[in-house]
């Protein structure tokens, strides 16, 4: 990740016990410098597309899927919003399952709630769609009959919830690849520091 190539450098007091003066100053990089995708551009077609994580699949081969290199995986997370990568990138089938049986023991398989399964009329239309949480009770009149009634639900188990969950997060949103440049040449205008009150010239100081 060359994310922190792109943060600005600051010049910061010696802490080392080998300074000779309170005057010495050592480069690094400032932290907290950040930028943050505009508000208006998150839901841009233009600017932004959706992307599926494979499985097993790290932000560092979407970047090279993406743009042609792993360093820029740093883009990937920042246009798709994740900010904590081990709680918002997907896992692995066997990493989902591994995480499910730990966390939820003898009961990985118990059903956790309830949801509707689809049902059509005898047209073909969509009288009821799928995966509306519903109590294990729920009933519908039968679109095909006059008198009949339906109860067209199935469970979903506590492994089956989780990897909804992560299945959920295989779908990112990405920065098209052919505002890449436009994308970097922004990022570094806004990280760099402009001279003021609190500029300090490097060829006045000792690092």
């Amino acid at each position: 990740m060359t994310y922190f190539r792109e943060l600005p450098s600051i010049l910061y007091q010696s802490p080392l016990s080998t300074r000779s003066s309170s005057d010495e100053y050592v480069e690094v990089k400032n932290l907290f410098r950040r930028v943050k995708l505009r508000d208006d551009l998150k839901g841009s077609v233009t600017y932004l597309t959706n992307y599926y994580v494979r499985d097993g699949f790290r932000p560092d081969q979407v970047a090279e899927d993406l743009y042609g290199s792993s360093n820029l995986d740093w883009v990937v997370l920042h246009t798709a919003g994740i900010v904590n990568i081990r709680d918002e990138w997907p896992l692995t089938s066997k990493e989902i399952y591994d995480y499910s049986s730990n966390k939820y023991g003898n009961d990985l398989n118990q059903i956790r709630y309830y949801v509707t399964t689809e049902v059509k009329d005898s047209n073909g239309k969509v009288y009821l769609p799928k995966g509306k949480i519903v109590d294990s009770t729920f009933t519908i009149p039968d679109p095909t009959s006059s008198v009949a009634t339906l109860n067209p639900v199935g469970g979903v188990t506590n492994y089956e919830h989780e990897s909804i969950l992560n299945e959920d997060k295989r779908n990112i949103t990405v920065l098209r690849p052919s505002y890449l440049e436009l994308f970097l040449s922004d990022m570094r205008r806004i990280m760099t520091y402009s001279k003021s009150s609190q500029y300090i010239n490097l060829s006045l100081i000792h690092i």
